[in-house]
């Protein structure tokens, strides 16, 4: 072998060497191929999630069951029909061990179902969580049950039993609150001793009921003799608790000058006895639905309005002499259903509340309108003057209101009311009561104050003599004068009353 040749094969790496590298190009190849694979599975998983959370965003989710069966992929309305059905299939089974049986359904129980609620937590399940919580929330075989969001009254459901398995005359009755819609109070109602099934396995066939609605659930009861469930110093107890609450007043307002309180009987009606013939007690609560349909119908009724623009009477030069019609804002109240938690707080407290009540306000505008006329009634010259602008148009002989008591009082008014005919009555100063029938063209410009014919007073009208022959505060005029401002003044027309009354005649 020659020396070049040794050399070069010396140089040769070994065989083994000459193969590794196609093999690791294979093995990452490969690699590669599976993380490929895994990211697309991935990428398709996450995909599928949030595009099942956006389907079921308004759903129930899957696994979600309600009845002892699926409610998946349901609407809040499909819901709602879902839990009455299901509220109205709902049957406990009561007998006692001598044949005698019932059958009664959740409200003869005294068991109030909140829909809504129950609606909201069927919505609900399985939407909060971490993070693996919300990959199970779209899981169909990640199960959650969900059961009726309700109530029960003891007193109601003991009080059913009772007349169902025991005589009247043999049946022990608690004590409980009557309300008196004349006196407007509650007062105690006396119960008495006797027979008295025990409900403690009707108490446990409830709640199983209401954890799986749809169904129907036996209960079992025995008897005991009793003295009066619950004593009448209870419930007179209960009736003084509920008569606190009957003088806490609750008012609303509108933010705008508007309120109005909820009346007695109404907050009669939100009072209802609870209790526990066993321990011997009787409580109140508070009847929502009661409360939520009040405040729904009489807020709006009471505390909406109506926009009124106010009404300024001007002069030639856009002095404002006298608000005719004052401005209100208009209000749409609205969110009534948020006032319903603060009734029930103040009926829990005791200590009523005034609430202020959302709403939309339409701010009023302002109209100027210039008076046709003008009337300026002088106390000192005793005359009545018609003014169109600046103009004189007329004048009037008149007598006022007798000074002092009955003086017709110095301002700026506007005719606000007229009559063509009307009986006037009033006190006179001895306490006996006056009656002036048939008082023609009567325009009233300040509380009682006003112009009409007093025909009964010529003498005085004449002389201008209030002091001696003044009326009531009243203008009085002719009939003819008088029927002339009825006739060509208008509601709204100005009237200023200026000068002093004089200590006698002025003519």
């Amino acid at each position: 072998m020659s020396e070049e040749f040794a050399q070069t094969t010396l140089a040769m790496p070994p065989i083994e060497e000459l193969y590794m590298e196609p093999k690791r190009k294979t093995g990452k190849l490969a690699l590669i191929i599976v993380l490929s694979v895994v990211g697309v599975l991935l990428v398709a998983a996450i995909a599928s999630f949030f595009g099942a959370r956006w389907y079921y965003q308004d759903k129930t989710y899957p696994g979600v069951q309600f009845a002892g069966a699926s409610v998946s992929g349901q609407t809040r309305d499909q819901l709602e029909s879902t839990v009455q059905d299901a509220i109205e299939q709902t049957k406990i089974v009561i007998s006692d061990t001598d044949g005698v049986s019932a059958t009664a359904s959740l409200a003869n129980l005294g068991v109030t179902v909140d829909v809504d609620a129950t609606v909201d937590d069927l919505m609900n399940a399985k939407r909060d969580g971490d993070v693996l919580a919300a990959l199970g929330s779209v899981n169909p075989f990640v199960h959650h049950q969900v059961g009726l969001s309700a109530k029960t009254n003891n007193l109601d459901m003991s009080t059913y039993v009772a007349q169902q398995f025991v005589s009247e005359d043999e049946r022990a009755v608690p004590s409980t609150i009557a309300y008196n819609g004349d006196a407007h109070t509650f007062q105690a109602v006396e119960g008495r001793g006797g027979r008295s099934p025990k409900t403690n396995k009707v108490n446990d066939a409830i709640k199983q009921a209401i954890s799986m609605p749809g169904s129907t659930v036996k209960a079992l009861v025995t008897y005991e003799d009793v003295g009066m469930p619950i004593s009448v110093d209870a419930a007179n107890q209960a009736a003084n608790d509920a008569n606190v609450r009957l003088n806490a007043k609750i008012v609303f307002n509108n933010g705008q000058g508007k309120a109005f309180e909820i009346p007695v009987d109404s907050i009669a009606s939100f009072i209802k006895t609870d209790g526990d013939v066993e321990q011997g007690v009787i409580t109140l609560n508070y009847d929502e639905d009661a409360i939520t349909s009040y405040v729904e119908q009489e807020v709006p009724n009471h505390l909406n309005q109506q926009k009124v623009s106010q009404e300024d009477a001007v002069d030639d030069s856009g002095t404002v002499l006298a608000t005719v019609v004052k401005g209100q804002n208009g209000v749409t109240v609205k969110n009534v259903d948020n006032l319903v938690p603060q009734v029930v707080q103040a009926l829990q407290s005791g200590q009523g509340a005034t609430m202020q009540v959302e709403g939309d306000v339409q701010q009023f505008d302002v109209v100027q309108k210039k008076s046709e006329y003008r009337i300026v009634v002088d106390l000192s010259s005793q005359t009545a003057t018609v003014y169109k602008g600046n103009d004189q148009v007329k004048q009037f002989l008149v007598c006022t209101g007798t000074p002092g008591k009955h003086s017709t009082d110095p301002g700026t008014y506007y005719i606000y009311l007229k009559y063509n005919v009307q009986d006037m009555t009033g006190l006179n100063d001895d306490g006996s009561r006056y009656l002036s029938k048939g008082v023609k063209w009567v325009g009233y410009f300040h509380g009682g104050e006003g112009f009409h014919t007093a025909s009964w007073n010529s003498y005085g009208i004449a002389h201008g003599d209030p002091k001696n022959y003044g009326s009531h505060g009243c203008v009085n005029m002719y009939e003819q004068d008088a029927k002339w401002i009825y006739d060509n003044c208008t509601e709204g027309t100005i009237v200023q009353v200026v000068g002093t009354e004089p200590d006698g005649p002025v003519r």
